[in-house]
């Protein structure tokens, strides 16, 4: 083995996703484009752990010492779910408030929303229960407007002695929330200055640096999850850091965040919020380049892992995002990726709730212990052990044999768990979780569309995730979509994500003003301030000023209206015509949206964003090797699955065999090293040019040809 490469030569990009169950590793090498992908166990413990056992997997396959393979890693991309995962448990740093007076409660009355996660037709709905309670929200004397005018002064003897009640609490973390400090930031400057000199060790967030935007509520809550969320961020970040340097790596490190862009590490530690839905994030940008690969612009990223499922309804090849976010019961105003999950993996435990009905999930049995047929003291029945009694999943196949499952454990937790309180064979219990988890991915699909006005029938899924391609078939015979695209990633799908989406950031600034009356000269000088601060900011990323590319929008509004829509605001010098063109722009948008517009209607600006990015490094998926339609060459085995209650005998395929435009009727089975993919009865299988699948009804193919 060798110890390393020859020095100064960067052989590998590298793509790491922290999941809920497996931590998945995609390695581009340079030189040959060739992409391959490793996959280890998620350590809860220290996610770090995990991440660095996933590149030692990579760096035996390479035939280096995992120092020498880390040292030639030029950039590593990075994302994780533990920020999300501090704020869903509850586990996050003891935090504190320091607001203006008068405004503690802005967190707490939420602008009258109750548990957004809670159904209206519980008997009994539990109060919300703010991040930071109510003793521990410190208001402080100081006033500024809407306008930018500070109208009282900073009192800084109330910020110390709220900083020395803080102290003397042992807050781990400060969120500073003053009003309308998005105009007039200089109030929490100053008192975030005041508060790290009395408290050095401690968190500070402050709203006008999480959120530069109006709306307290909004900007309050998501600065104070920040503050929360904070200390973990940093505590991974440096132990995350600091194993990676053991290890001899010199390249640069990026962190994938929430609204489907990267940024370096020191900028993430003060802004932990934007790592909320990190991983998740990156899907839709491998779901675009595989649609648009098989010649599909309209897409459902269908994103199944081991502890849940991620989903994102792509239009034109867009990734969607929106600033109408939640994290459990938290409200994020910052840009999101638009990705609806839900407890629905391969992890996800099967139980019978009190009226007697099948469920499955949202609990998960992760990677610790693991479902019943991983042989680690798990004794609860999963979708996995489903899949392995309906003959889906090769017990001695699973990562491509590295992890043997054991049969007999799965059969007695479906039986002891499912199949007798049901009064049911262990076959017809695995066939009932099946049932149970496809219904309800099928309903949150379903769902996500119908809020859209979209019909789900329009698109083609492309399925990724470990438990993906499994399951992706069987939710589109239940809503009649007629296409499954399963790239040759689909294992490792946000990882890849990484590598598709977009370098830059985000940025905000708000000036509310009705469209007729606009000063132009402050719009024209809010964008140059965030593009002066992008052309800093993207120096931390080597990117020179003349790569930079920035994108405007706006959000606007008819006067009067509560919710407003972001549209495109020209590029160049702001004119009276470039406001005219977004106001356009508005009328169009919102009866794209909504079937209507009124232009007759004042509109009102609220928001002004910028988008910058830089030309992400080229990269393109090697091709397969061409091949015949027939693909009996491949086929290794045949054994007994149940579909639709009916077992049949099936063909099982080397998917390493396989070549592009062979063809598979279903029912069929292809085993990849990190996935399997399924095809039902219903599907015929093609290999397209990049060694991907491509699934398409059987039923819809025979009606297009009435």
């Amino acid at each position: 083995m060798a110890l390393r490469p020859p020095k100064g030569v960067v052989l590998f990009r590298v793509a790491v996703d922290v999941g809920g169950t497996f931590t998945d590793c995609l390695v581009l090498e340079e030189l040959t484009g060739e992409v391959r992908q490793f996959k280890a166990p998620t350590t809860p413990s220290d996610p770090s752990i995990g991440l660095m056992n996933a590149l030692k997997k990579a760096a035996t396959a390479y035939e280096f010492a995992v120092e020498g393979f880390v040292a030639q890693i030029g950039l590593l991309i990075h994302g994780t779910t533990l920020a999300t995962n501090a704020l869903i448990k509850k586990d996050g740093a003891k935090t504190g408030m320091v607001t203006t007076r008068d405004f503690a409660d802005v967190i707490e009355i939420r602008r009258g929303y109750k548990n957004v996660r809670t159904s209206m037709y519980n008997v009994f709905v539990p109060p919300y229960e703010p991040l930071v309670p109510r003793r521990r929200r410190l208001e402080v004397t100081e006033r500024s407007t809407y306008e930018g005018e500070i109208i009282t002064a900073l009192n800084e003897g109330d910020v110390r002695r709220a900083a020395e009640q803080l102290r003397a609490d042992s807050v781990e973390s400060v969120a500073i929330c003053f009003l309308h400090s998005y105009a007039a930031p200089e109030n929490e400057r100053r008192a975030q200055e005041i508060i790290r000199e009395i408290l050095p060790d401690v968190h500070v967030a402050t709203s006008h640096d999480i959120l530069p935007v109006w709306r307290e509520w909004e900007r309050f809550s998501t600065t104070v999850v920040s503050a929360y969320v904070g200390p973990v961020v940093e505590q991974y970040l440096e132990a995350l850091e600091r194993r990676l340097h053991e290890n001899d790596f010199d390249g640069t490190l990026l962190m994938m965040l929430s609204d489907g862009l990267v940024e370096t590490v020191d900028r993430c530690r003060q802004r932990a919020v934007y790592l909320i839905g990190s991983g998740p994030a990156a899907a839709p940008a491998a779901a675009i380049y595989a649609g648009e690969t098989a010649g599909h612009r309209n897409v459902l990223s269908f994103d199944m892992g081991g502890t849940s499922i991620d989903i994102g309804v792509i239009m034109d090849a867009e990734v969607p995002t929106t600033t109408e976010n939640w994290a459990g019961d938290e409200r994020l105003g910052i840009k999101m990726v638009d990705i609806h999950s839900a407890g629905a993996g391969g992890g996800s435990i099967a139980w019978i709730d009190s009226l007697g009905l099948l469920r499955v999930g949202p609990q998960s049995a992760g990677s610790d212990p693991g479902p019943a047929c991983y042989g680690n003291g798990g004794t609860l029945p999963t979708t996995t052990d489903a899949d392995v009694l309906l003959g889906y999943v090769d017990p001695d196949y699973f990562l491509g044999g590295e992890i043997k499952l054991e049969r007999t454990k799965a059969a007695e937790a479906v039986r002891t768990e499912v199949a007798e309180p049901l009064g049911m064979t262990e076959t017809e219990g695995a066939q009932a979780i099946l049932t149970a988890v496809s219904s309800f991915m099928a309903d949150q699909i379903s769902e996500v569309f119908t809020s859209r006005g979209l019909d789900v029938r329009d698109i083609a899924i492309v399925a990724g995730g470990g438990a993906g391609p499994v399951h992706a078939a069987f939710i589109a015979e239940r809503l009649s979509v007629p296409t499954v695209i399963v790239p040759s990633i689909a294992a490792t799908f946000s990882a890849f994500g990484m590598f598709a989406m977009d370098i830059g950031r985000n940025y905000a600034r708000s000036y509310i003003a009705s469209a007729e009356t606009a000063d132009v000269g402050r719009i024209a000088g809010l964008f140059q301030q965030m593009e002066d601060e992008a052309a800093v900011g993207l120096q931390a990323m080597d990117a020179q000023a003349g790569e930079v590319e920035f994108v405007r929008t706006v959000a606007m509004r008819y006067m009067g209206q509560f919710s407003e829509v972001e549209v495109s605001f020209p590029s160049g010098e702001v004119t009276d015509e470039s406001l005219s063109e977004a106001v356009a722009n508005f009328h169009r948008r919102h009866e794209e949206l909504y079937t209507f517009q009124m232009p007759w209607k004042g509109t009102e600006l609220l928001t002004f964003y910028l988008k910058a990015t830089v030309q992400k490094a080229r990269f393109e998926l090697r091709e397969a090797e061409e091949g015949e339609s027939e693909a009996t060459a491949a086929q290794k085995s045949t054994r007994e699955c149940v579909f639709d209650s009916v077992a049949v005998e099936t063909p099982v395929y080397d998917g390493s065999l396989l070549r592009a435009g062979n063809r598979l009727e279903g029912p069929a089975i292809v085993e990849e090293t990190t996935t399997t993919v399924v095809v039902p009865p219903a599907f015929i299988c093609e290999v397209d040019r990049q060694h991907g699948y491509v699934l398409t009804s059987q039923t819809d193919t025979a009606a297009s040809d009435i």
